[in-house]
């Protein structure tokens, strides 16, 4: 039980980086998805279909 305890002891030093990710990093990570699932899934013509309902529906 002794030779177990360098072991654990080792693991828990280990330091992890917290915080939080900065928003531009994340949106970079995020954006080659998002536009490979617009691409598949035609999602460029739903986009401009809502965006123009929510123009028509403000009286623009």
């Amino acid at each position: 039980m002794a030779l177990t305890a360098p072991r654990t002891l080792s693991r828990t030093s280990k330091t992890r980086r917290t915080g939080r990710r900065h928003p531009l990093v994340a949106t970079l990570m995020a954006l080659p998805l998002a536009v490979l699932l617009l691409v598949v899934f035609d999602g460029w013509e739903t986009v401009t279909t809502q965006a123009s309902s929510v123009g028509l529906m403000l009286g623009r």
